[in-house]
């Protein structure tokens, strides 16, 4: 080997050190000041409930603050904008949801791309949904109510979290499932269009089980079915749609954390390891249960390609049930 060819191997070699220790130098200092997650939701449903669960869990393990900021607005798409556009510092992270994904089908001409603007920090849970009515709603049954849809078409209302979100999906399916025509009433979180279906105002909604358990056992609220493959830990005696006669509709909401793209890898798996470490714990993984959620365990590249892979799968349900954002 000649003499500059063995001092460019050598020179690379120590570059290539520098960075691996500049990396892990990078990872032991962070973070050395708050961080805030960017919830792109509004107070009260799953995603800020398990974003400051999460950033209770990550604020003991790192000994900084995490900061919960809700911006809601344009079916998540504003408040992941700002998080897109922020330094890839580690400071600012993403609560994101499956209505990220779906939104990656549903609204293309937006300022991101999920899989080049963001890192794969780690997932946190997935839970299943449940149909709901307000009380004054005659039907008693999931039966009854796709009846009395079916009688009155137009006439009754569903609320959801907003365009695009898995609750509005999880309502084009059972339109289109159903046979009916229900009018979709999009709110700018799951607690207002909630409170929205409690006051009356709207007749139904499939909100997340673990938000609506409490409405439903303070009678404000009907479950008429689950929306998983078996019934709710949570929710023992409410039928899944299957059971209660829709064939084949399963609807599910599943959350997890994200950074802008470019930051580094280092403070990515840090963050990774933080939060599998939290959702490893017994108290976490009981309390989940409580909730009727199940924790997800996943390195940054395996939620990656679950990422894409669920990208796909609410493409298709999207070109299926014909689903537009207007």
């Amino acid at each position: 080997m000649g003499l500059a060819k063995h001092i460019g191997k050598l020179a690379g070699l120590a570059v290539a050190a520098s960075l691996a220790l500049s990396g892990a130098a990078l990872a032991q200092a962070y973070p050395n000041k708050p961080v805030r997650i960017i919830v792109p939701f509004g107070a009260g449903g799953p995603a800020d409930i398990y974003a400051r669960a999460i950033g209770q869990q990550l604020q003991e393990a790192l000994k900084q603050p995490f900061v919960i900021e809700n911006k809601p607005g344009a079916g998540a798409v504003i408040g992941t904008v700002e998080a897109a556009r922020a330094a890839p510092d580690g400071y600012t992270l993403l609560m994101m949801s499956n209505t990220h994904t779906a939104n990656e089908t549903l609204v293309p001409a937006k300022a991101y791309k999920l899989t080049t603007d963001f890192a794969p920090i780690a997932p946190v849970n997935a839970a299943d949904l449940v149909l709901v009515v307000h009380p004054a709603v005659e039907a008693k049954t999931l039966a009854e109510f796709i009846a009395l849809a079916k009688s009155k078409p137009k006439q009754l209302n569903y609320a959801s979290s907003g365009v695009g979100t898995p609750y509005h999906l999880a309502g084009e399916s059972f339109k289109a499932l159903s046979g009916t025509d229900i009018v979709h009433v999009p709110h700018r979180g799951s607690g207002e269009a909630r409170s929205n279906v409690i006051g009356g105002h709207v007749q139904m909604m499939i909100d997340s089980v673990t938000t609506t358990a409490p409405s439903i056992a303070a009678g404000q609220v009907r479950a008429l079915a689950v929306t998983g493959a078996a019934r709710s830990a949570l929710l023992p005696d409410v039928p899944t749609a299957a059971e209660a006669g829709l064939k084949d509709y399963e609807a599910t909401i599943w959350l997890g954390l994200m950074a802008p793209a470019g930051t580094p890898q280092a403070i990515v798996d840090q963050l990774n390891a933080a939060v599998r470490a939290a959702q490893n714990r017994p108290e976490v993984k009981e309390a989940y249960a409580r909730q009727g959620t199940v924790a997800m365990d996943m390195s940054p590249a395996q939620f990656g390609e679950f990422i894409k892979a669920d990208i796909v799968k609410w493409a298709r349900v999207i070109e299926t049930a014909q689903i537009k954002v207007n």
